[in-house]
């Protein structure tokens, strides 16, 4: 502990210490004027600083100031580039220095579990290697600038739906594997100043109440010692929070939980020395973050590794960030198809017809807490416009979230009949994508899927362009001559589509999660987001390619993929412990980057023991001129040849003969060779009763052998109507139960239908928000306007004692609107 906190911490007063846990209103932190302790800010920004200049949301309802749109992070994975990942995180550490934010809260690395996670826009990749390397080097970006970055959200933040109460029920092994290995990657090798707990329990208890998650991993494991701050509104129990590692509670909840926690040192409940712990935490926070008057560098082209404060008063050069954010969507834009050459475009493609209304009206980011308001947009049909293309026309094709219109149809058939080659915009629509809700399917719109059958009926050269932030289904991949995906790329996205398709930039991002053929294939796809109380992970430590790798199974495109415009030639495979070298040549006439992935074979993992049959163990990116060749060098993972052991609860080598594999994908695999790595020879507990976790077959795993592989009995998976509604409950918990409980639930999702139906999906998406809030949050998110006396009269009123119920919040509204009046500073 610094000197200086020291010092402070011995000058405030018990009540001083619990104010500071938790914020002075929607984004800040509280000041203690006496002492000279400033209030700071943190505020939304995993892609792009979302400080709001009005009313406060946590939802992206109200609007921000300007700020770059960097693509998200599903795009930016994409990109597999370390570097450029530190130059974005760079310019977003620069951007909230000059607004005087403190913390950027992102990046967001959960595990990319299910394709119909609401919010996989933000997350990385379905592999924690992958995804804990691109968050370090974000994380180092942002805190070069003075600002930190806070990792989210930890743990297991697998769904949306019910999130702020829901279980996740996971294996120790895929626990350690997967969900938190990503984790310790960005936090260690980043050196991350926070860490943002996740709403949801794990299993059984909330992650930021979870001790074996905070003090036993994160802090004792890993070594973190540093500021743990709750997602907004996901405090449960204060005191066992402060108990288990976290320090700040968000937002303000109007001084009631201080003095539950001035409550609990006073009784005996909670130890001063752990309260201290977490209040040095945030001076620490607030001293790491304090404005000094020498700035840091912050040029696109990057600063280096300097570690020192930037002046929160120098102003970003936004015309360089959005060059930057150009740059970043060309570096991940994914050819996914590329038949007899049909890109990049050229003379022969003739007279072009454009076609989607993506591509006029652009889908560049997701929606919610990372909803960001940028400094400007460049559509594609504007590039488009630009370009030295001959572009006879423009029609949208369809209207946003399904619409239906055999106008726009038909108008689109037409220009599509008068051109030689269509350009054709499709994706995920702003109502399918967001905080707060899941998708209920991984197809794209009906009526898109309804003009791609006419267009490509019509025998033209037909090239596709997705936009969205997670798999869909394509049944039309074999019948149309390119697909170039742009995930949702930014404010810069609408050029650097058009330079890929035109060759002017040669395309290199590779997909950062496999694409399914159909939804029925996720391992997960039978029970994610169906359960009301518990979220089962029955499919283990096989998730994504790890999974379809086992079993076999046929997919769109593998983990990895992506085409070139170029070729590269693979040879002189060089294998060690803890690097792997191979040699790679551009054999093709363009200039290019090559992903060169290397995946680790482990022994008998294909048959005979529940293991992945291959996992990314480390990857390199090299850019070659026309003939060049380099000899690139990939350090491997520190756990590249462990699995964790529950016997031992700790990663342990599994000794045998490897195959080091390099490869452009996790299926196309160009050399291979042979390690034997030396340890304890053992064996995996319980295989023998586990023979869908030894064959891969996960996806009919029944109750009883999940509950085997946990070692426990199963919690119940749906809620129980016998019982009334408490304060821990949640407001969806409403449905089902008849009188003013069922009123209230049919107001709020009739209200979300209303909504949609006016097009007007970001407010519909706030009602789920409102669905999945627990009783205890009401008060304190209300800003004083509603208190815990009135709580107990909406919770009678919910449990059939209604006229009861209405009186006494009634009375309460009367009681706390005079006490008001009577006292002024209670406003």
């Amino acid at each position: 502990m610094p000197e200086s906190v020291q010092r402070l911490l011995e000058q405030l007063t018990l009540a001083e210490k619990a104010s500071l846990m938790s914020g002075a209103n929607f984004w800040n932190t509280k000041a203690i004027d006496r002492l000279g302790i400033p209030s700071i800010m943190l505020t939304d920004g995993p892609h792009g600083l979302r400080k709001q200049g009005g009313a406060a949301d946590h939802l992206g309802l109200n609007a921000s100031i300007p700020a770059t749109c960097f693509p998200t992070a599903a795009t930016l994975a994409n990109s597999w580039d370390v570097d450029l990942l530190r130059r974005v995180g760079e310019s977003l550490g620069a951007e909230a220095a000059a607004e005087r934010v403190s913390v950027l809260l992102g990046p967001g690395l959960n595990i990319k579990r299910n394709p119909l996670a609401g919010r996989n826009f933000e997350y990385f990749s379905e592999d924690p290697v992958l995804a804990g390397t691109m968050a370090a080097a974000f994380i180092a970006g942002v805190q070069s600038q003075g600002v930190a970055a806070s990792a989210k959200h930890f743990a297991v933040n697998s769904q949306e739906t019910h999130r702020m109460s829901i279980d996740e029920i996971v294996d120790e092994r895929a626990m350690h594997e997967l969900y938190l290995e990503g984790f310790r990657i960005a936090i260690t090798h980043g050196d991350a100043w926070t860490v943002m707990s996740s709403y949801n329990r794990v299993n059984g208890t909330y992650a930021n109440e979870n001790h074996e998650l905070m003090l036993d991993i994160l802090r004792r494991r890993w070594g973190f010692d540093a500021l743990v701050v709750t997602d907004w509104g996901g405090s449960n129990d204060r005191v066992a929070g402060l108990v288990a590692g976290n320090a700040l509670e968000m937002p303000s909840t109007n001084g009631v939980t201080d003095a539950e926690i001035v409550h609990a040192v006073e009784s005996g409940a909670l130890d001063v020395a752990v309260l201290d712990a977490r209040v040095a935490e945030l001076l620490t926070l607030i001293e790491r973050t304090a404005p000094t008057p020498t700035p840091t560098p912050t040029s696109a082209e990057g600063s280096g590794a300097g570690s020192g404060h930037a002046s929160h008063a120098s102003p970003a050069d936004l015309d360089a960030h959005h060059e930057l954010a150009v740059e970043s969507a060309r570096r991940s834009l994914v050819l996914l198809a590329n038949r007899d050459g049909a890109l990049p475009l050229g003379p022969r493609a003739g007279r072009i017809a454009v076609i989607g209304d993506f591509a006029r009206t652009p889908r560049y980011q997701g929606a919610g807490s990372s909803l960001v308001n940028p400094t400007r947009i460049d559509s594609p049909l504007d590039a488009l416009h630009d370009s030295a293309l001959d572009v006879v026309g423009f029609e949208p094709g369809f209207s946003r979230m399904d619409g239906s219109s055999k106008r726009l149809r038909r108008r689109a058939v037409e220009l599509a009949g008068r051109a030689d080659t269509v350009l054709l915009f499709l994706g995920l629509d702003e109502s399918a994508e967001a905080e707060a809700v899941d998708r209920t399917h991984m197809r794209l719109a009906q009526n898109q899927l309804d003009l791609a059958d006419e267009l490509i009926a019509l025998g033209k050269a037909v090239i596709v362009v997705l936009a969205g932030g997670a798999p869909v289904e394509l049944p039309f991949a074999d019948r149309v001559d390119a697909i170039l995906h742009g995930y949702l790329a930014g404010q810069g996205g609408g050029r650097a589509f058009v330079d890929a398709l035109t060759g002017a930039v040669n395309p290199s991002g590779k997909l950062a999660e496999t694409y399914p053929l159909r939804y029925e294939d996720v391992a997960s796809s039978a029970t994610f987001r169906l359960t009301e109380a518990t979220s089962e992970h029955r499919e283990s430590i096989y998730l994504g390619y790890r999974h379809y790798d086992k079993v076999g199974a046929p997919v769109r495109y593998p983990f990895g993929h992506g085409l070139s415009y170029t070729t590269f030639a693979y040879s002189d495979l060089v294998a060690g412990r803890s690097t792997v070298s191979v040699t790679v040549t551009n054999t093709g006439e363009r200039a290019g980057s090559e992903i060169v992935q290397i995946y680790l074979e482990a022994p008998d993992a294909a048959s005979g023991r529940f293991r992945a049959p291959r996992e990314l163990g480390g990857f390199a990116k090299v850019s070659l001129e026309p003939g060049e060749r380099a000899v690139v060098e990939v350090a491997l993972v520190e756990h590249a040849f462990d699995a964790y052991d529950v016997t031992t609860h700790d990663w342990r080598t599994v000794p045998g003969t490897y195959a080091v594999l390099a490869g452009a994908s996790s299926r196309d695999i160009r050399l291979g060779a042979p390690i034997e790595v030396d340890g304890e020879p053992w064996s995996f507990a319980g295989e023998d009763a586990l023979p869908h976790y030894v064959s891969g077959h996960v996806d009919v795993v029944g109750a009883e052998e999940f509950a085997t592989l946990l070692g426990r009995e199963l919690p119940a998976s749906e809620w129980s109507l016998d019982r009334p509604l408490s304060r821990d409950d949640i407001i969806a918990q409403t449905k089902g139960r008849g009188g003013f409980a069922g009123l209230l639930y049919w107001l709020i999702t009739t209200s979300h239908d209303v909504l949609m139906r006016l097009g007007r999906p970001l407010a519909a998406n706030n009602t789920h928000f409102a669905l999945d809030l627990p009783f205890r949050s009401i008060p304190r998110l209300s800003g004083g306007a509603f208190d815990e006396d009135m709580l107990d009269g909406l919770l009678l009123m919910v449990n059939r004692h209604f006229f009861r119920g209405a009186r006494r919040l009634i009375s309460a509204a009367w009681t706390l609107r005079a006490t008001k009046n009577r006292d002024p500073k209670a406003n």
